[in-house]
């Protein structure tokens, strides 16, 4: 198991939590010096995520990068440390080695190179405005989950009705990851490896995307500028573009900062969307979006 370590300055830390959270989202572990955080994730060798993103937005604040093993029993203090979640009374998400929960829909997902359990703020967020969502009608209609991670949401959604569902993330151990979430809970879902900076795919009514406010502010820019899905992404236009991508009237989007939410919205604005709720967890926010 390696310990993978980003050090950064206390002014920076922040966006260095948001990027890195979005990476891997079922843990962060936290330390403090005078002059310094450090953020660190653990993973088996080939299987951490590349921190080329969380490079860029540090800049010269990023003090330093080190990955160490840790010891052997890391597998057994791994299964202590991830434990099951109760979401909205509905939805039971559990690591294999723990038992169903009676009366609810449940959900199995392994930490590892899954890239998210479920136990994150910004997930069960998610989570939860999608069960708002199933319980007012909107699911038995496709779904989008951009930037899918473990699939823990694709499952979800399709466990709670929706389908077809399809799942895009820019890492391929995040897709193999969400295949075989999505073999071992018994559901189809559609995936594909996508960088969503280059060119989004076409949406459906109901999207979710729990990403990073820079990445959300690509999507919407290509949303209103009717983006381009061989790669490349148009500048906004100054009039409506012939063959703009189909907008979806629902949009979750999460992963963002409680001081991002205003932004988000105004920038999801000239794609059609009002903000129809958000919700706040913690150090985390979520936005319901309307077309």
């Amino acid at each position: 198991m390696i310990r993978l370590a980003v050090r950064c300055k206390p002014e920076q830390a922040e966006i260095v939590l948001a990027e890195l959270t979005v990476l891997a989202p079922n843990g962060v572990e936290e330390e403090r010096g005078p002059d310094y955080v450090e953020y660190a994730i653990y993973g088996g060798e080939g299987e951490l995520p590349e921190l080329g993103e969380i490079e860029v937005a540090a800049g010269d604040g990023l003090v330093e990068v080190v990955a160490t093993e840790v010891p052997d029993d890391w597998a057994d203090r791994w299964q202590d440390f991830h434990k099951p979640l109760l979401v909205g009374d509905r939805l039971w998400l559990r690591p294999s080695w723990e038992e169903p929960r009676e009366g609810t829909i449940d959900v199995v997902v392994d930490p590892g190179r899954a890239f998210g359990t479920g136990a994150h703020p910004t997930t069960r967020l998610c989570l939860e405005l999608l069960l708002e969502l199933a319980e007012t009608g909107e699911a038995h209609r496709p779904l989008t989950d951009l930037g899918t991670g473990s699939g823990v949401l694709a499952i979800a959604a399709a466990k709670l009705g929706w389908g077809p569902v399809h799942g895009y993330d820019h890492e391929a151990p995040a897709i193999e990851a969400a295949a075989a979430n999505a073999e071992a809970n018994g559901v189809s879902i559609e995936l594909e490896r996508r960088n969503l900076r280059e060119g989004l795919p076409e949406l459906a009514q109901t999207t979710v995307a729990n990403m990073t406010a820079p990445v959300l502010r690509v999507v919407a820019e290509q949303l209103a500028g009717g983006g381009n899905r061989e790669g490349g992404l148009r500048s906004l236009p100054a009039v409506a573009p012939e063959n703009p991508l189909p907008v979806p009237r629902t949009l979750v989007c999460s992963g963002l900062l409680p001081t991002e939410l205003d932004e988000i919205t105004a920038v999801f604005a000239p794609c059609g969307f009002a903000e129809a709720d958000r919700r706040l967890d913690g150090d985390w926010a979520a936005l319901l979006l309307r077309s």
